[in-house]
């Protein structure tokens, strides 16, 4: 499976995964939105589909992409979009040094493992996260979520799952910030 970063030049490269991951050639990096594949299978955070493993046949012909830039200006995503197949994915914690323990925020690195073996291929993933000295713990911290993902038919199952992981202030807090909005 292809795994394509578009780097937007926005991080420290000294503490960036996605270089990393790139210098080991463990995936290829572009520097311009019009060079990410095709139909591949976009990890978007504000996707209002979840990955499972249905996205498996879609991200082994078109590629897995990922976006690295600040979470600041994730929102620029939805130009990113067109030609793609967004899906989210669902609630895992973070066990990089720079966002430890918060769910939701997770580098390009744990990003990819995640999908990978949501989409069932958990060799590859840990092979990734093997690189990193807290890619262990990634694992460890998220195991029985990312199980019970990677057992998921579809999505709704993956977000059914994902209710049950989820602590309650998160449910709450989304809720909250939804009135917000309205």
């Amino acid at each position: 499976m292809r795994l394509v970063v578009y780097n937007a030049r926005e991080c420290d490269p000294k503490r960036c995964t996605a270089i990393r991951l790139y210098r080991a050639g463990k995936i290829q990096m572009v520097y311009h939105p019009r060079d990410l594949p095709f139909g591949a299978i976009l990890l978007d955070p504000f996707a209002q589909k979840a990955l499972s493993r249905e996205d498996a046949d879609q991200a082994e012909a078109r590629g897995l992409a990922a976006l690295d830039c600040s979470w600041k200006k994730i929102e620029q995503i939805s130009r990113l979009q067109r030609g793609m197949v967004s899906r989210s994915l669902p609630y895992l914690v973070a066990a990089n040094p720079t966002y430890y323990g918060r769910p939701t925020t997770l580098s390009t690195a744990e990003a990819f493992a995640a999908a990978l073996f949501i989409l069932g291929d958990q060799t590859r993933a840990r092979e990734i996260l093997h690189m990193f000295k807290w890619g262990h713990t990634f694992l460890e911290l998220n195991h029985e979520l990312l199980e019970a993902y990677a057992s998921a038919k579809d999505s709704a199952e993956v977000i059914a799952n994902q209710q049950k992981f989820m602590p309650d202030h998160t449910c709450e807090q989304r809720q909250s910030r939804k009135k917000r909005k309205t």
